[in-house]
């Protein structure tokens, strides 16, 4: 399978895999996101994700953005297609690594921080309000952002620095994806079905660190208690783990960030091997 499609795949694993605290996945939806949703937003991004392969990165997520959002209907998987565009890149030119996608970061240009700002024009995105004196660079004003970006001359990569203080996925693109290889070595060395085995890795990568997602929906306060319980269940068996599962779905409380981490850390292990057929 080519880096594309193994994407495509990881992100229908990702989903598929149960219990997933908070999140949707095959046992559970959410009061506005559906399981089938995800489906189809990963078949949508699929036109962007081929272009990763071999074209400037912000165009790539842009258009696997817009495709998302066309099959979902919503915001299933932006944060998700944000990771694996520049891991598919690595791929493609033969060097999945921390190394290679820092390469690969560090070549973005203004025209892929750009592709980026646009890509808010297709999803409503949940983001906190931007640092101090940068209100220009909001990413939820979209394209309006651009001529401040232009003016700075701001790279992609420049863009993910300004968000690293509270976002982990910018903490991923400017550290060389340390949490997601951490996360794909444990899927590999991991037995059982894959799905199963990406459900495992979201539990242990919510135990790490908070979710910058929960803090920016609903404050640190409730992070350290999702935090703080995911790691009191890395032995449990799966009822307990289902039993917080439903909780948080019940109290509205998604760690959409860990989902993305996953579906990054899936995609990596299907690239060094790992295989649906177990």
């Amino acid at each position: 399978m080519t880096p594309a499609e193994h994407a495509e795949l990881a992100l229908l694993v990702e989903v598929a895999g149960t219990p997933k605290p908070g999140n949707v996945d095959r046992e559970r939806d959410l009061a506005d996101l559906h399981f089938e949703q995800f489906l189809a937003g990963a078949v949508g991004a699929r036109d962007g994700l081929e272009a990763a392969e071999d074209g400037p990165v912000g165009d790539a997520f842009e258009t696997a953005v817009a495709g998302m959002a066309d099959g979902s209907g919503t915001n299933t998987q932006f944060g998700c297609l944000l990771l694996l565009t520049p891991l598919v890149r690595a791929a493609s030119r033969g060097d999945l690594s921390p190394e290679g996608v820092t390469e690969v970061v560090e070549a973005t240009t203004v025209a892929d921080a750009e592709a980026f700002y646009r890509a808010f024009e297709h999803a409503e995105v949940a983001v906190p309000d931007p640092p101090e004196g940068i209100d220009a660079l909001d990413a939820r004003r979209g394209a309006a952002a651009i001529p401040a970006l232009r003016e700075r001359g701001l790279t992609l990569e420049d863009v993910m620095d300004l968000s690293t203080d509270h976002d982990a996925n910018a903490r991923e693109w400017l550290q060389g994806f340390p949490r997601v290889f951490r996360a794909a070595a444990r899927i590999e060395a991991g037995r059982g079905p894959l799905a199963d085995r990406a459900a495992s890795a979201f539990l242990t990568l919510l135990a790490e660190e908070f979710d910058t997602l929960v803090v920016t929906e609903h404050g640190e306060g409730v992070a350290r208690e999702v935090q703080e319980r995911a790691l009191s269940l890395q032995r449990a068996d799966a009822d307990e783990v289902r039993e917080f599962a439903d909780d948080l779905v019940e109290r509205g409380i998604n760690p959409g960030t860990t989902a993305d981490l996953t579906a990054a850390a899936v995609f990596v292990a299907l690239e060094r091997g790992v295989s649906v057929r177990g």
